[in-house]
């Protein structure tokens, strides 16, 4: 015990009772290897109290009382002149109860621990794995309703796709021309609202209207819907969707396989607005390379300079030999008028 060094062999005269029935007697009270001994005149051992068993009778007060913990039939009085052997008890008791271990405190702290270990799991962890499992289990039928369901959202503020029918019919031929690997893609071709691109869920693809007026070649836009399969491969629309909408979108996807109009806006106006996410010249050029498509005119069309876009002018995969054409002539201009002018 530390504190015993300050106190060892300090000696006081104090009255002993054993029990309630005997006389109080004088005897010796010293203070020896954590342990408070009480001897006669004599020097014969009467009791060994163990210092961190000594209880006080009355905190304060004078003659102060002592006895074993649990046991206060048996007495020491020490008289307010012996305040040296009073004080060296004292300090000695506290000492003791500082050292002792506080199971309150250690399930207070192992509960503060928990509280903080779970409010992490819930901010950390919780978002990601429920987004993950979503975007793991929903079938692809969900992921078209879903798609579909937000289409109709954004027509609020895009318009009405554009559906002249003889360009529908070529529509599909160019969407079968650059399947994506799920599938040919669904092509919506918007007359507002959208950039140039954008990607939903279920494999739909929005186009803006000026992708077939503006350009005098379908290289453009394949180009851009090359651009939004390797988006697609990259970051799953579902995934990117419910990473925008947090956590409760997950949870509500998974109990109820639903999505909120409110959440449907929100996302459809994040979509349309945000800059798409970047791709490196070597991914296009390998996109271009597998779906057999020029790069140059698609370049061209970003920056008709070529300034940035020259990595993509200069590495075209097809620029000695043409491959196989996209869609007929006839096909092209049916697209070019596929808003009706």
């Amino acid at each position: 015990m530390t504190a015993l060094s300050a106190y060892d062999r300090i000696e006081a005269t104090g009255l002993w009772r054993p029990t309630p029935d005997d006389q109080r007697r004088e005897v010796i009270v010293s203070i020896g290897e954590a342990t408070l001994t009480i001897t006669d005149h004599n020097d014969r051992a009467l009791a060994h109290w163990s210092i961190p068993a000594v209880a006080r009778a009355n905190p304060g007060q004078h003659p102060a009382i002592f006895h074993p913990d649990g046991d206060p039939g048996e007495t020491l009085e020490l008289p307010e002149d012996e305040a040296q052997m009073i004080a060296a008890i004292e300090t000695l008791r506290n000492a003791v109860e500082r050292a002792r271990p506080r199971p309150g405190r250690l399930r207070l702290m192992g509960l503060l621990l928990s509280v903080a270990t779970i409010l992490a799991l819930g901010i950390f962890w919780l978002p990601g794995a429920l987004r993950d499992h979503a975007v793991s289990v929903v079938p692809e039928v969900k992921r078209t309703e879903i798609g579909t369901a937000l289409l109709t959202r954004i027509r609020r503020v895009a318009g009405t796709p554009c559906t002249e029918p003889q360009a529908m019919s070529a529509l599909a031929r160019l969407s079968a021309r650059l399947p994506a690997p799920e599938g040919p893609a669904r092509l919506v071709t918007l007359r507002g609202g959208v950039r140039e691109a954008a990607h939903l869920p279920g494999n739909i693809v929005l186009l803006n209207r000026g992708l077939f007026e503006d350009h005098e070649e379908p290289d453009v836009v394949a180009g851009y819907i090359i651009a939004e399969h390797l988006r697609a491969q990259i970051d799953d629309p579902l995934r990117r969707m419910l990473d925008h909408l947090g956590m409760m979108a997950s949870l509500r996807l998974l109990t109820t396989g639903q999505l909120s109009d409110e959440m449907l806006d929100s996302y459809g106006e994040d979509l349309l607005t945000a800059p798409p996410v970047p791709l490196t010249d070597a991914a296009l050029l390998t996109g271009f390379a597998a779906w057999s498509v020029r790069s140059t005119p698609y370049g061209y069309a970003r920056d008709i300079t070529g300034e940035t876009t020259l990595g993509l002018i200069e590495a075209d995969p097809f620029a000695s030999e043409a491959p196989g054409p996209l869609i007929s002539d006839a096909d092209w201009l049916r697209l070019q008028g596929i808003c009706g002018g």
